[in-house]
């Protein structure tokens, strides 16, 4: 028992300091680079040296993130609720790896999630949050499996913990739980392409602190377009 023990520290520790050597020529694709952990993702992967080819929602997001960067790192605009916009970041990758292949995907996204009781909400409140946070991550890797095949790369999907935790009505928790289903089905699958499939599920970051008075706007603003029996069912003191 004692030696079994031993040997998994020993591999354990082996395990960890396991590093990609010879980074140049690896093109990594991250989502959801605007802000957050894709944004400083993207700066630390290519301090690095790996390509980086990150994915900005916006403009401005582009711009910042390219003028603190180096010069191999490129931005594509990526709507996720968008197939069209999902094409044309996916013929970016293309030309940019140049035959070589995807050697990371790295899906970070978070969509819009109103906070509420369950039937306070519609199914557009659902669409806002499952069309980027599930639906849009899912179709852009399947559309780039065959550049990670090709690579024998790996599929990173950062996933917030706190939506593994069911405890409000939305799409939030919906889109965490089927990233998980999602990314342990793929992962089987994968292996025998050489891809691996990781999830990191991760928690609060100073850049995401909850601001309690946007919550209280939101649901304000879901209580104010209820119908008049809904609204009685609950009550002035339940708000």
């Amino acid at each position: 028992i004692l030696a079994s023990i031993l040997s998994f520290i020993i591999y354990w520790i082996i395990r960890d300091r396991y590093r990609v050597r010879n980074v140049n020529g690896k093109h990594v694709f991250i989502t959801g680079c605007d802000t957050g952990l894709g944004n400083s993702l993207a700066k630390w992967l290519d301090r690095k040296g790996f390509c980086v080819i990150a994915a900005c929602a916006t403009e401005k997001g582009s711009q910042e993130l390219q003028s603190c960067s180096s010069l191999s790192l490129k931005t594509v605009n990526l709507n996720l609720a968008d197939s069209n916009s999902i094409a044309r970041a996916v013929v970016f990758v293309t030309e940019q790896t140049a035959g070589k292949g995807l050697f990371g995907l790295v899906s970070n996204a978070e969509g819009a999630a109103p906070v509420g009781p369950t039937d306070w909400l519609r199914i557009e409140d659902f669409h806002s949050v499952l069309d980027v946070s599930l639906l849009g991550l899912i179709e852009i890797t399947l559309k780039l499996l065959p550049l990670l095949k090709k690579a024998e790369g790996r599929v990173v999907n950062l996933i917030n913990a706190r939506g593994l935790m069911a405890f409000v009505g939305g799409g939030y928790s919906l889109s965490k739980w089927g990233m998980e289903a999602f990314s342990d089905t793929l992962r089987i699958e994968m292996q025998h392409f050489g891809v691996k499939v990781s999830i990191v599920e991760h928690g609060f970051f100073k850049a995401e602190e909850v601001n309690s008075d946007i919550i209280e706007k939101d649901l304000f603003k879901l209580w104010n377009r209820l119908t008049p029996e809904i609204k009685d069912s609950y009550g002035e003191k339940y708000l």
